[in-house]
């Protein structure tokens, strides 16, 4: 084994000595035939079972990972891996670490992460349960494209390979299952030159159920993909729900509506102004995820949204919030104006709504955007202190 390898292979592990063996050989004759200069790392998780001898005894380099998970175990193994590329595959027998050519050639033409698809390349029977086959995998993968325009099919094959620094550039944090979406998201946001090759899945063959929880673990990756996506978390529902909202709203405000034999009055009126308010807090928290997630490397940097938040500074907020107020009160003034007129006697409570639900969304609104209007200040300003206090180590790592 060279001090330097060019491959590591990386496994993780938890009990799986009734496959981990069959694994390692099948690793230690690809590097042997291919003639590839690498070391296997094995990323033990607890085992009990004695894997970590049989690991030894096919001489891998065991690396003990205590925190739990299979995002945690793979993250200790790629940091402790020496190679410059790494392919990660699992333990239980459903990859071929025999055939690993696809994955080494598309990493020396410079991709930086090269993914397996198991449905083009085939999968097994009694290799995938229906509930993933035809679910679970496609309906993820089709989100992941969807909101990251990723070019993945299979965002969850276990099987893949990668540049190590680049990688590690990433700062992957996933302790779980979804570790294998973060490493797609981020590849994606980051535009790391990603690539997929067909790989064949076979069945498991360890002999018991599989660490993987199918609705636990699907909800983890898709609640991953959804805080990485603050546009489909937060913007597109609560773009829908303040126009649905406003056109709701202009077109009660003038006098109930009749559709069919249903008279639409007041009580939807209320319904469309909460949908106004709703749409437009879920909007607001758009524009923060976007601020925090710009500034963290949450999310990659958008010109257009450093623009429009350029022209919408405090001072244009607060004059709009103040406008919004006025309105809102003037509405209420008008409101108790006509009851005062009324000698405070029984009215007309679907006139008096009218008047009285939109001064309260505007009073809202105007709320809203006051006081996010401050905390946007907050953000900037933190934001310019981070980057000044970053300036000097970056001068210091360019001399």
């Amino acid at each position: 084994m060279s001090d330097r390898p060019e491959l590591t292979i990386v496994i993780p592990c938890l009990n799986e000595a009734k496959t981990i063996a069959g694994c390692l050989a099948q690793a230690r004759t690809f590097l042997t035939r291919s003639r590839v200069v690498g070391e296997i790392v094995v990323a033990d998780n607890g085992s009990t079972d004695g894997s970590q001898a049989i690991a030894e005894a096919y001489g891998a380099r065991v690396i003990e990972i205590p925190q739990r998970g299979y995002g945690s175990a793979l993250i200790g193994g790629i940091r402790a891996a020496r190679g410059t590329y790494v392919i990660m595959g699992d333990s239980d027998g459903s990859h071929d670490l025999n055939a690993l050519e696809p994955f080494v050639d598309k990493l020396r033409e410079g991709y930086e992460l090269v993914i397996g698809n198991r449905f083009k390349g085939g999968i097994k029977p009694n290799a995938m349960s229906a509930l993933h086959r035809y679910l679970g995998n496609p309906v993820l993968s089709a989100i992941g494209r969807l909101f990251f325009h990723s070019p993945c099919g299979d965002f969850h094959c276990g099987l893949r390979g990668f540049h190590r620094g680049a990688i590690l550039g990433l700062d992957l944090q996933a302790p779980g299952m979804e570790f294998a979406s973060e490493m797609v998201v981020k590849a994606t946001i980051n535009k790391l030159r990603i690539t997929e090759v067909p790989t064949t899945m076979w069945p498991d063959g360890r002999g018991r159920p599989p660490h993987l929880r199918s609705w636990r673990d699907g909800w983890r990756h898709l609640r991953f993909m959804l805080l990485f996506s603050p546009c489909w978390l937060f913007l597109y529902p609560g773009f829908v729900l303040f126009v649905a909202g406003l056109l709701g709203m202009a077109w009660l405000l003038p006098q109930p509506r009749r559709v069919g034999s249903i008279i639409v009055d007041i009580h939807t009126l209320f319904y469309a102004s909460l949908a106004v308010v709703v749409g437009f807090q879920s909007m607001l928290l758009w524009v923060f995820t976007k601020i925090y997630g710009a500034r963290e490397g949450i999310v990659p940097p958008d010109s257009w949204f450093r623009s429009a938040i350029g022209v919408f500074t405090l001072e244009v907020g607060l004059i709009t919030a103040a406008v919004l107020l006025l309105i809102g009160v003037a509405l209420g003034v008008y409101a108790v104006g006509w009851s005062v007129a009324s000698g405070f006697g029984p009215i007309d409570p679907t006139e008096v709504m009218r008047l009285v639900i939109p001064s309260g969304t505007a009073i809202l609104l105007a709320c809203q955007i006051g006081y996010s209007s401050f905390f946007i200040s907050v953000l900037e300003i933190r934001a310019t202190r981070v980057a000044e206090t970053k300036e000097p180590g970056r001068a210091a790592r360019a001399a």
